[in-house]
C-alpha cells in the first residue's frame, strides 16, 4: 500500500505487508514517544482533530502523536460546538476543514460517517471511530500491544489464542481487531457475550473466509481458560435505545484478581480498549487488577501514540526523514512507557 496522501478509514484497506510496515515505523517512533529525543519533522503542519462523539484517550492520543512530530493541532469537540449543529453537511465540513489542515482525524457516532466525510477532503482523513462500525487505529495499536506483550513474556507470536468478552455486537474495537487478526495465520478466537450482544455474522464470516477457528459461548469462566490474551469490552450503553436495555447486560462479565488466579493461565495478557466502566453496577475490569503485571491496558495507550505517530508520518510522507529532524530533549520528562 502506498500510504502518502491516503485516507485511513478501514482495516479492509490493509494487507499484512502494510500492517507490518506500520508496526516497523511505530517501532522507529520509540525515542520520541518515550521522550528520549525530540522530532520536529512535521514543523508547520496542522492536524484538525474533529471529535463529534465523546473521547478522552483517542482524541488526546492523536493530538499528542502529532505534537511529538512537531506539528500543530486544532480541535473541535462535540456536535453542538460545530456547524453540523446548524445543518452543515459532512461534505461541506470536509471541504472547509481541508483548507485549514494537512491531515484530519475524525470520530463520529454514525456508521460510515467518516468515509462520507473523506469524500469531501483532499487531505488525508484518519478514522477515529464511526459509530459501532470500525476503529482502525485502535485495532492497529491493539495488535502492536499483543506483539510487544507476547515478546516481553517470551511467547511466540505466530500462534495466538485470544478471547474477546463483552458487548461484541456494538464494540467497534473488537470488530476492527478481529478483522485485522484475520490477516495472520494460526489465530484462535473465543467470543464470549450474551446472545443478544454476539459478534456480528459479517465478522464471523471474515474469520471463516480466513480459515481461522473460533468458538462462541456465553460462559465467562470458559472464556478465561487457556488464552494468551483476554480482551474485555464494556457495554456500549450509548448504542442502546434506552438505558434500561443497556442495564440488562452491565455487570454480566466482571474480571477481578480472584477470577484471574482461578481461571487464567499465569501469563495471560489482559487488554481493554478503555474506558473501563468502574461503576459498581458494571466494573467489567476490577481495580484490584491494577497491580497485575499482565494488565496491559495502560501500556496500550502508550503503544497507541507510537502507532498514530507512524500513521501520520506515513500519510504525510516523512517516515524516512525522522532522524534528520531529531534533537536532544531540553527539559526533564519521566520516561513514558
Amino acid at each position: 500500500m502506498a500510504f502518502q496522501g491516503q485516507h485511513i478509514l478501514s482495516i479492509d484497506q490493509l494487507d499484512r505487508d502494510a500492517v507490518e510496515h506500520i508496526i516497523q515505523i511505530a517501532d522507529n517512533m520509540t525515542p520520541y514517544a518515550t521522550r528520549e529525543k525530540c522530532c520536529n519533522v512535521l514543523d508547520g503542519a496542522i492536524l484538525a482533530n474533529l471529535f463529534f462523539e465523546p473521547s478522552t484517550r483517542t482524541r488526546i492520543s492523536f493530538g499528542t502523536a502529532f505534537n511529538l512530530l512537531g506539528g500543530h493541532v486544532r480541535e473541535t469537540v462535540g456536535m453542538t460546538t460545530s456547524s453540523l449543529s446548524k445543518g452543515e453537511s459532512l461534505y461541506d465540513t470536509a471541504r472547509v476543514t481541508a483548507n485549514y489542515a494537512d491531515v484530519i482525524a475524525m470520530r463520529h457516532p454514525e456508521v460510515g460517517s467518516v468515509a462520507d466525510f473523506a469524500r469531501g477532503s483532499n487531505v488525508p482523513v484518519i478514522n477515529g471511530g464511526d459509530g459501532a462500525n470500525e476503529h482502525p487505529t485502535q485495532a492497529l495499536l491493539d495488535l502492536y500491544t499483543i506483539h510487544n506483550e507476547l515478546e516481553a513474556l517470551g511467547k511466540k507470536k505466530d500462534t495466538i489464542k485470544i478471547a474477546m468478552i463483552g458487548d461484541l455486537k456494538n464494540g467497534r474495537t473488537v470488530h476492527s481487531l478481529t478483522r485485522l487478526l484475520c490477516l495472520f495465520p494460526n489465530i484462535q478466537f473465543t467470543f464470549i457475550s450474551p446472545q443478544a450482544l454476539a459478534m456480528p455474522d459479517k465478522i464471523l464470516d471474515t474469520c471463516h473466509d480466513a480459515g481461522l477457528n473460533y468458538s462462541i459461548s456465553e460462559d465467562f469462566h470458559y472464556g478465561l481458560k487457556n488464552q494468551d490474551v483476554i480482551y474485555l469490552t464494556r457495554v456500549q450503553e450509548e448504542r442502546f435505545t434506552t438505558q434500561e436495555e443497556a442495564n440488562l447486560y452491565r455487570g454480566k462479565y466482571c474480571l477481578n484478581q480472584s477470577l484471574y488466579q482461578q481461571h487464567c493461565d499465569k501469563n495471560t495478557i489482559i487488554m481493554h480498549p478503555l474506558p473501563r466502566d468502574s461503576r459498581p453496577e458494571a466494573n467489567e475490569l476490577s481495580d484490584d487488577m491494577n497491580d497485575n503485571p499482565n494488565l496491559a491496558i495502560f501500556r496500550q495507550t502508550h503503544y497507541g501514540v507510537k502507532v498514530r505517530m507512524a500513521l501520520f508520518a506515513l500519510v504525510l510522507g516523512v517516515e524516512d526523514k525522522l532522524s534528520h529532524y531529531e534533537k536532544p530533549m531540553n527539559w526533564y520528562s519521566p520516561r513514558h512507557s
